[in-house]
């Protein structure tokens, strides 16, 4: 069973990629579970789908990311998973037209919602 949760976990991880290069707010969200938190670098935390579908608005606005995930480290407790990541790239910063390096460390915490595993807390910050 852990080998397949896993795998769900991973497929989640790079769905969530996905939707950031894409800059899909509704992909985002649809990552995380219904009361799931967003603490983003340097920002408010969003608490709920509400309040992250409002962050993610804001930030796609903002910026296009083109980013890579590199996954250390995975664990699987029961309903609860925990992943440790980087992320390397570029993000290009729509007011001044600049594409900058882009470099995170990132903690996903999971849960198993509705038999799917969903992003319930999500922090980053930028390595230096």
């Amino acid at each position: 069973m852990e080998k397949k949760d896993k795998e769900q976990i991973e497929k989640l991880l790079m769905a969530y990629k996905e939707s950031l290069n894409t800059s899909d707010v509704g992909k985002a969200v649809n990552s995380y579970t219904t009361d799931g938190v967003f603490m983003p670098s340097g920002a408010p935390t969003a608490n709920g789908t509400e309040a992250i579908t409002g962050a993610y608005e804001f930030v796609f606005s903002q910026i296009q990311l083109n980013i890579e995930f590199f996954i250390e480290e995975i664990v699987i407790e029961n309903n609860l998973a925990y992943a440790l990541t980087t992320s390397k790239g570029t993000t290009l910063i729509h007011a001044t037209g600049d594409t900058v390096p882009e470099e995170n460390r990132e903690l996903f915490v999971f849960e198993r919602e509705n038999g799917k595993w969903k992003i319930a807390r999500y922090m980053f910050n930028k390595m230096k």
